[in-house]
């Protein structure tokens, strides 16, 4: 692609200049990679054009082949760069790109400023604004503030002027008050008080060493190109100069605001919004937040029944917003704001809209933190609010079917899962290699790689599961007659809703799906980014089995990792939380999990403990299985514990060859070290998930020392004993205090698949409500259906009934309720 070069001058060139222009030129195509033609008025010195480039650092990037002209005003060393649809170098799509926003424009409302009598400014409100402003600025950002509040500041002090010159009569009497005229101009008001307001926030910003510099602007100095052009030479060379601009229309001369009137996608200045969104882009602004007195965008006005806070918000989502009034002061309502917010998307500049009453509201928006409405191009999924509720409404509907026709769409699933095996395959390869790419930790991409196996071991599981899908849902558990004519059944029904949170791991998506499927509940997915393409067409699967029977919403992926803090405080949608991934993750879920349970295991630092009875070619197996069969998976052994009469064995050296054949690399505890001088290095600590070809070994002098050290040192989760002897197989199995506890078997048996589950949710190492790996079973809760003839509890206490409490016997017939006989599901349909 070649860019033709800067031809149009309208001043005579002297061959200094034209190699000044030459050089200009070099600069603006390494800044301009479109093939666009540029004309260039030159008015005094080019080397004003070389400084301005020297001094920015961004925006000379278009996505229209339209004519850019570059002005370079007689006075300031800047160019203003006004195409129709103008772009930044810096692409802030998701809240989590808002970090590397350069140039930000802080717009503060009348309504966030002003107290609630209109007269006078919130100091407190201001104060705790400015500070983070000046934060951000002394982290090298560029703010600009755009603020109102010079009325509010001047009638509190015309007023008090006007009530010192009353009479004590005419103070007193309220109709005086009104006959000699309280109400103050607005023009005037502006007029006494932006000088005070401009000395408060200089005072305010020079306690945190930063400068600021009024700028007094009115509708002609935007619209005029040659006063825009001044005004921008203006704030770019504040900018350089490291002081913020406090920038606010004239309101002394300012004329009312007249109605809309854009003309070739400007949008007209009738208030502080569409002036931010104006100086958004002539500056070239990254960013622009508005702040307001509200927590940004709902889908009806605030407060009303059904209106629901819109936390991103795309061009598409207009048809879902209904505005209400506008704020109690000022000349903008939320409507101006959404229209100032999307012409400024629309021209390349990322918005906030938020409440500016809320603490630390400008701080948390560059971490990331779901604060007020994010404006983005970027295609917005359904709000995770939504997708919790369509997730109930699918539990629901899964509760009407019958067991066959949920096995259906789990059989579908599981065929699916061979018929697009190669476009699975394609998808998962494409995420395997991005994640070569970006340097991800081997243990990981292990995890991350599918392959014909993996989906036929899916492809067996989800069979399994599809075939107790019949006794799942509505399984009576407990039958009683409580008293004649009176039936008491228990019968099991699902939880509700889960969250299952999972890393890497891919083909843990159909798993999951199938066994919430199979027991009726909703459900929503968050992969890792790293497995995104494979979660994506595995989602769709589950999409496409779903859909003849229930709406596909029932089993919903969520996109995006800032979603999952707002969901965990979702009590009211979310019943269960289960996370799968490394201990850090599943630490941090249920740290951050507020009244939501959350089922899972932190760690998994599985033992291996050899008895000096143990069958010396067996414990060769097991061990090498345990640790070399799959190193990254939670049942993978990571402690080996050896009695300590082996160690003078032939046996303890043939273990470790082999373990040393195999890669495995070893450390020592404590006792081993001691024991031997010149072994294997020392482990850092007992308590250690290596998670790949590395283990720790250590020596004990019996069963109940092993006993006593996996019980202090491993995280309950799978531990096993290799031993001939029955007596210490039978003290082991006793004493050992973890969800799975084997005898002269693998630890790689911890598996919801190979324990006939077909598959697993998790593992959990908790003791409330499921422990060891988690199937269908551990998706159930169960509810009470009691049948009666009329009876009244007032008709036992008065002795004209008796209770029974009789037993009675689970008849087959019994043993599973139709849907339509337990009638869990039909409040939810109608």
């Amino acid at each position: 692609m070649t860019t033709k070069p800067l031809t149009r001058i309208l001043t005579p060139l002297t061959t200094k200049r034209r190699v000044k222009m030459a050089q200009a030129n070099t600069r603006l195509l390494k800044l301009w990679p479109h093939n666009t033609l540029c004309q260039c008025y030159q008015q005094s010195s080019w080397p004003a054009l070389l400084s301005y480039h020297r001094n920015s650092h961004r925006h000379l990037s278009t996505v229209s082949n339209k004519p850019v002209q570059l002005y370079n005003q007689k006075s300031y060393p800047s160019i203003s760069v006004i195409p129709k649809h103008f772009y930044s170098g810096i692409n802030l799509s998701t809240r989590a790109d808002l970090l590397d926003a350069k140039r930000v424009i802080i717009k503060l409302g009348s309504a966030v400023i002003t107290r609630e009598d209109e007269c006078g400014l919130s100091l407190g409100r201001l104060a705790c604004i400015i500070e983070q402003v000046a934060e951000l600025q002394n982290q090298g950002k560029e703010m600009m503030m755009v603020t109102s509040g010079a009325i509010a500041f001047g009638k509190q002090k015309l007023q008090q002027e006007i009530i010192m010159s009353m009479s004590m009569r005419q103070t007193l009497t309220s109709a005086d008050k009104n006959k000699h005229g309280l109400f103050i101009a607005p023009r005037a008001c502006a007029a006494v008080g932006q000088s005070g307001l401009m000395s408060l926030y200089e005072a305010m910003f020079m306690q945190y060493g930063v400068k600021a510099a009024q700028v007094l602007i009115t509708k002609p100095d935007i619209d005029d190109p040659e006063s825009c052009r001044n005004l921008c030479g203006t704030l770019n060379e504040l900018c350089r100069l490291k002081i913020i601009p406090i920038l606010n229309t004239n309101d002394a001369v300012a004329p009312p605001p007249a109605p809309d009137k854009d003309l070739k996608g400007v949008i007209s200045l009738k208030d502080n919004d569409s002036l931010s969104a104006r100086l958004a882009r002539e500056v070239r602004a990254d960013l622009m937040v508005l702040m307001t007195d509200v927590n940004g965008i709902y889908t009806g006005p605030p407060g009303q029944i059904g209106s629901r806070l819109l936390h991103t918000y795309s061009p598409d989502d207009r048809t879902k917003v209904t505005f209400g009034a506008k704020s109690r002061v000022g000349l903008g309502g939320m409507e101006s704001k959404v229209k100032a917010a999307e012409w400024a998307l629309d021209n390349g500049v990322a918005t906030v809209i938020c409440n500016g009453n809320q603490d630390h509201a400008i701080r948390d928006i560059f971490a990331a933190k779901k604060i007020g409405t994010f404006f983005t191009k970027t295609e917005s999924s359904a709000p995770v609010e939504v997708q919790a509720i369509h997730a109930r409404e699918g539990s629901r509907a899964l509760q009407a079917l019958t067991g066959e026709q949920r096995a259906v769409i789990i059989n579908k699933l599981a065929d699916l899962l061979l018929t697009r095996q190669t476009d699975i395959l394609n998808a998962n390869q494409i995420d395997v290699d991005k994640a070569y790419t970006d340097g991800v930790d081997d243990v990981l991409i292990s995890r991350l790689v599918l392959n014909e196996k993996k989906l036929k071991t899916l492809h067996t599981g989800l069979k399994q599961i599809a075939k107790t899908c019949d006794s799942i849902v509505g399984r009576v558990t407990r039958r009683t007659q409580v008293a004649e004519g009176l039936e008491l059944c228990q019968v099991t029904a699902p939880i509700g809703v889960l969250m299952v949170i999972f890393e890497s791991r891919p083909d843990a998506l159909p798993q999951v799906a199938a066994l919430a499927i199979s027991s009726a509940n909703g459900l929503l997915l968050k992969g890792g980014k790293e497995a995104s393409n494979s979660n994506k067409l595995l989602h769709e699967l589950v999409e496409e089995a779903l859909e003849p029977f229930v709406p596909k919403e029932t089993v919903a992926l969520v996109s995006r990792k800032e979603d999952i803090e707002d969901l965990l405080q979702m009590t009211n949608y979310i019943d269960l939380v289960i996370p799968r991934g490394s201990s850090d993750m599943i630490a941090k879920i249920q740290a951050a999990s507020k009244g939501i349970p959350v089922l899972g295991h932190s760690e998994g630092v599985c033992h291996v403990y050899i008895d000096k009875e143990a069958n010396h070619d067996m414990a060769l197996k097991i061990v090498r299985d345990s640790k070399c069969d799959y190193p990254s998976a939670c049942n993978a052994v990571e402690t080996v514990l050896v009695n300590k009469h082996l160690l003078k064995s032939t046996f303890f050296e043939t273990l470790l060859d082999m373990l040393k054949s195999e890669g495995v690399k070893i450390y020592a505890g404590p006792r081993m070290a001691s024991v031997l001088k010149f072994g294997p290095p020392p482990a850092v600590s007992l308590h250690k998930e290596y998670g790949g070809l590395e283990l720790t070994m250590e020596i004990v002098e019996n069963t109940t020392e092993a006993v006593n050290h996996i019980n202090k040192y491993s995280s309950s989760h799978t531990d096993v004993i290799i031993t001939d002897n029955e007596h210490y197989a039978s003290e082991f199995l006793k004493g050992v205090d973890s969800a799975c506890v084997f005898h002269n078997a693998s630890t790689r048996f911890a598996d919801g698949y190979r324990f006939g589950l077909g598959a697993e949710v998790g593992i959990s190492t908790t003791r409330i409500h499921a422990r060891g790996p988690v199937g269908v079973e551990g998706l159930l809760t169960s509810k009470w259906l009691l049948q009666g003839h009329g009876q009244a509890a007032a008709d036992f206490a008065d002795g004209q009934e008796q209770f029974i409490h009789k037993s009675l016997p689970l008849d087959y017939s019994d043993k599973v309720l139709n849907s339509s006989d337990v009638d869990n599901s039909t409040e939810g349909q109608q």
